[in-house]
């Protein structure tokens, strides 16, 4: 007891020489007790470099070539504005590898900017690829990062893992851009390897702490200084790695949490932002990219050039057809997809069609050459490679096969019905003008009045060249018509083959 006493002694005595002091002390405890709940989150610590100017870039949904082609041209506006705070929005699920490595790539070399990857909600696969070619990545406390798993689309149409060959390249890339921007190598490895398992250790030196795999571990010359603690479970084996943003800072991967977009601004000595987001143009871009649209330009595309060389001279058809095919170089350009060589085949597909029609008589190798360089420039338009390297190529190379080949089979039977039906069509009929003195009224391309003027065996003259549908003149009477072979040059001799209700057909006289 004598002993407790004495023990306590000194405190009492302290208490009685400084009272207004330690009652101070005590109310202020109190009070930090009782508003802890109502106190404001603590928030990040500034950078320690003050920018000029920044730019934030919303980087949303699966990454595509059209994402690709957005970001490359947001990139290079925040550039000419002077930007060196480059901050990335990403929210992404994932998307393309050869993309997601391309845009990582670039900001990973953007050495005019600071380059920040925010993580408001998830950056996983090609968004985590993406992620960690910026300088910093900050993340909200519960956002995701992680699992760069690669699949791919087998001849069975059924999705797998990627081969060992294709995941070494993948995972040669990732390593390289975390050794670039001080992450741990091994993590981002575990990213792309299930079966990689990942350590902490500690520096026995130094008490620093990293992160190695078994096999890095062991081919490190200064094995002996380093100390194993436990592993990082969420590299398991079986699993890629995926963390939270806390544990992100904790593992080395994230620079910093924050709460909000309010907070992360706060964090950079910056006034103003720019904010790029897509626009009228990016958004044209997405729309005009769809499978369904892109095959609606090339259908509507072609039956534009067929009705222009029905109805010369009207310029309907050519306008058209100029209009859709614009579109869709437009929007491949703007989309990354497509560029001077796929202009420049497809020029040279136009230029070969017109010396067929209008130059050589017929249908032989300068048409054919034109419509086959006409369709591997739309293909080739519809990819970012020219010839396939990997499955994912292949996979592509099928489907903008398959878009043009369909598109093409579609036109074919619009093209039947219009040959066809051309005289009846009640837009496109009333389009063909009749020739100055002809006297021709609506009613006189109707059967009965066909009948009354020509029969089978008719002769007359062709006012147009037949490529097989032109005009031809039998009397009085100018009438559409379309021959039997694939072409009669102007001013040939025609005979009257058949009459239907809606069709003359005729063959040249010899």
């Amino acid at each position: 007891m004598s002993g407790a006493r004495h023990k306590l002694l000194p405190r009492v005595r302290h208490r009685r020489r400084w009272p207004a002091f330690v009652t101070a002390l005590a109310l202020l405890l109190l009070a930090a007790l009782l508003s802890a709940d109502e106190a404001p989150p603590v928030k990040p610590a500034p950078a320690a470099k003050a920018y000029r100017q920044a730019a934030i870039i919303h980087f949303e949904g699966p990454i595509t070539p059209w994402l690709e082609g957005y970001f490359t041209r947001k990139l290079a506006a925040a550039k000419k504005a002077g930007a060196d705070l480059i901050v990335i929005e990403v929210d992404s699920p994932g998307g393309y590898v050869d993309e997601s490595g391309n845009m990582a790539e670039m900001l990973r070399d953007a050495s005019w900017a600071h380059t920040v990857a925010y993580v408001p909600d998830e950056a996983l696969s090609g968004a985590a690829f993406v992620s960690l070619g910026c300088d910093e990545i900050v993340m909200r406390p519960t956002a995701r990062l992680g699992d760069v798993g690669v699949i791919f689309l087998d001849p069975d149409f059924m999705f797998r893992y990627a081969p060992e060959k294709y995941k070494t390249d993948l995972v040669q890339r990732l390593r390289g851009l975390a050794i670039a921007k001080g992450r741990p190598p091994a993590l981002a490895e575990a990213m792309v390897d299930m079966d990689v398992e990942v350590f902490r250790y500690r520096n026995r030196n130094t008490a620093s702490i990293s992160f190695f795999s078994d096999l890095e571990f062991n081919s490190r010359p200064d094995s002996a200084d380093w100390e194993k603690l436990e592993l990082v479970i969420e590299s398991q084996k079986g699993r890629f790695l995926e963390v939270s943003g806390t544990r992100a800072v904790e593992l080395q991967l994230a620079s910093a949490t924050v709460a909000s977009e309010v907070d992360l601004r706060s964090r950079y000595q910056v006034e103003g932002w720019l904010e790029y987001r897509p626009d009228t143009a990016d958004k044209a871009v997405y729309v005009l990219g769809l499978w369904w649209v892109t095959g609606l330009l090339f259908i509507v595309g072609l039956v534009g050039l067929l009705y222009e060389l029905c109805a010369p001279g009207t310029c309907v058809g050519g306008i058209t057809a100029l209009l859709c095919f614009a579109l869709f170089y437009w929007s491949r350009f703007h989309a990354g997809t497509s560029g001077m060589l796929e202009l420049v085949l497809f020029a040279g597909g136009v230029l070969l069609l017109a010396v067929e029609i209008f130059v050589l008589p017929g249908f032989g190798v300068a048409g054919v050459g034109g419509i086959i360089l006409i369709v591997v420039s739309m293909i080739l338009a519809c990819q970012n490679f020219i010839v396939p390297e990997t499955q994912h190529d292949w996979n592509t190379l099928l489907s903008s096969s398959l878009l043009v080949i369909s598109s093409c089979a579609a036109f074919a039977v619009v093209a039947g019905v219009m040959m066809r039906y051309f005289h009846v069509i009640p837009v496109l009929s009333n389009m063909i003008l009749a020739p100055p003195g002809s006297g021709q009224s609506d009613e006189d391309t109707s059967g009965k009045a066909i009948a009354s003027a020509v029969q089978v065996g008719s002769i007359g003259r062709a006012e147009t060249p037949l490529r097989p549908i032109g005009r031809a003149r039998f009397g009085d009477m100018f009438l559409d018509v379309a021959c039997e072979g694939d072409y009669i040059p102007r001013g040939a001799s025609v005979r009257v083959l058949e009459i239907t209700e809606h069709k003359v057909t005729v063959e040249a006289v010899a």
